[in-house]
């Protein structure tokens, strides 16, 4: 079941990875927040179709669906939306640094919320990982001085509060079905997202649309929501919070290796070392000992 939910994750990590790209063009013509508010309505649309096919699949009720709402909202609307923020009023390298630090955020909450045991295992994995994507992205050209100050703490706070997601989710998941789980995040999600499109149209409205923005859009909305979204929260329902942290780190791997295939960027020890450090942080934490993977039962979680 571990290895299951590593390929979910690491499948995730490596579509969102892959989707900057074609982000950067859709955002030349769509707006961050309705290309957002788009993208989960997409999702939710394909999603909701797959649970229209399926049998016997418990919906939640009262407080539970006020509760993945909720959750939905912190991750889709709340540290989403402090993503794009932070992006625009940041830099890519400092947006890569802050952003890595979701892991250890990862860490901290599975051991207070859903007490998973911090190991020094797991702690030395996510070290590993971090410096590896230090590598990559090269801090010596990030620059914290105080025209970024303001998008770096709407990165900060993206970080944090997507680490709070990951973990509330596998908590959720311990009593539904991820595609249930994800659908109404979706919607938690939209009830902030789409106000946040609203006024975001009255100032920057839509450009010119043509055939490659609408696929671009598809793209966003299918795979890099729909797809990547159930598969990063199956792989929290499957694996433990700590491990599967560790699966968000094939994002600048893949990221990288876009870069040097179809941008033509070199490949520099840098690169090569750090995605190296990344592969060995993951390999740690997926092989951890069975006696430490599973301290208590999901369905003791509450």
């Amino acid at each position: 079941m571990s290895g299951r939910g590593a390929l979910y994750g690491l499948s995730a990590a490596a579509i969102w990875g892959g989707m900057y790209v074609v982000s950067d063009v859709v955002l030349e013509t769509i707006p961050p927040f309705t290309l957002l508010a788009l993208r989960l309505i997409l999702g939710l649309i394909v999603l909701a179709l797959i649970l229209g096919r399926m049998r016997d699949v418990r919906l939640p009720q009262g407080g539970e669906r006020l509760k993945i709402l909720g959750i939905g909202l912190l991750g889709f609307g709340i540290s989403v939306g402090a993503q794009f923020v932070g992006t625009e009023k940041s830099t890519a390298v400092n947006g890569s640094l802050i952003t890595s630090a979701s892991p250890a955020f990862i860490l901290i909450f599975a051991a207070l919320i859903l007490r998973e045991r911090l190991t020094p295992r797991r702690i030395m994995a996510v070290g590993l990982a971090t410096i590896g994507v230090a590598l990559i992205v090269d801090p010596a050209q990030a620059d914290f001085g105080s025209e970024t100050f303001a998008g770096d703490v709407a990165l900060a706070i993206a970080a944090l509060t997507w680490g709070l997601y990951s973990v509330l989710v596998r908590q959720v998941s311990a009593r539904l079905d991820t595609l249930v789980v994800t659908i109404f995040a979706f919607i938690g999600g939209l009830c902030l997202v789409v106000p946040a499109a609203f006024v975001e149209l009255s100032q920057r409205p839509i450009g010119a649309v043509d055939a490659g923005t609408i696929l671009g859009i598809l793209y966003l909305g299918i795979a890099s929501t729909a797809g990547a979204m159930w598969l990063w929260n199956r792989a929290f329902a499957l694996v433990d919070a700590s491990t599967a942290s560790l699966f968000f780190f094939a994002q600048p791997v893949v990221g990288a290796f876009l870069g040097v295939v179809l941008l033509g960027q070199a490949l520099t020890p840098n690169i090569i070392a750090g995605g190296l450090l990344i592969v060995l942080g993951v390999l740690l934490s997926v092989y951890t000992p069975a006696r430490l993977k599973r301290p208590q039962s999901l369905q003791t979680v509450e």
